[in-house]
């Protein structure tokens, strides 16, 4: 009987991520209007790039991360990734401060730990086993986790920062993902809505637009 409640509290976290995922899903499917594109563009140097706003507790956004992971890898363009927190997540605010800390690491250590917690991210149920996974993600690299992660709040302020330029754009809902150019003769940005399937089409026309003539 002492099993009783694990059980099915291991059913209804279960359930609940289904129905977020189903709900994220089809609330993903709609393009936003967006309302201040002036940051949607690549970075200095580069003509096309991806853009995401996400959220590390977020099924969809899961579900997206090898899709976009494989994409970069191929077309060897960068990756520019956003936190935008689900409020009622309970661990995800934790996991994007963590990983800003394993960026200082190297940009490759913490990108790793984005993508090892997506897809380690039904098995992270609250704080207290994400504690337990970033302890042996750290430990896997090497690395010495301090008592306190962010003392000063700083990562903090940088992911609620990532959060109000997501809310000026018009972002409502994660994944959102952005395909931008920089002197393109077609769209300076397109949204990407379903990655599984548009992505990779999307990222050619990209380049095709900002190819020199």
């Amino acid at each position: 009987m002492r099993f009783t409640r694990p059980i099915q509290l291991a059913r209804i976290q279960a359930l609940a991520a289904a129905l977020s995922l189903a709900a994220i899903a089809a609330h993903a499917q709609t393009p936003i209007q967006v309302l201040d594109a002036s940051t949607l563009h690549p970075p200095a140097g580069a003509r096309v790039a991806i853009v995401e706003f996400a959220d590390l507790q977020c099924p969809a956004c899961a579900a997206a991360n090898p899709t976009l992971k494989a994409a970069v890898a191929q077309y060897k363009i960068p990756w520019v990734r956003h936190d935008f927190l689900i409020p009622y997540h309970n661990w995800s605010r934790i996991a994007a401060i963590n990983a800003r800390w394993f960026d200082l690491k190297s940009k490759s250590i913490g990108d790793d730990y984005r993508d090892q917690v997506f897809a380690a991210q039904a098995s992270i149920y609250n704080p207290d086993s994400l504690n337990q996974f970033t302890l042996k993600f750290a430990q896997s690299h090497g690395i010495t986790l301090p008592f306190a992660i962010d003392p000063q709040g700083k990562f903090a302020n940088d992911i609620n920062a990532d959060i109000a330029l997501g809310t000026r754009l018009g972002i409502k809902s994660t994944p959102t993902i952005f395909i931008v150019t920089a002197g393109s003769k077609g769209a300076p940005y397109t949204q990407v809505l379903k990655p599984a399937q548009d992505l990779y089409t999307t990222i050619d026309r990209a380049i095709a637009d900002t190819k020199a003539h």
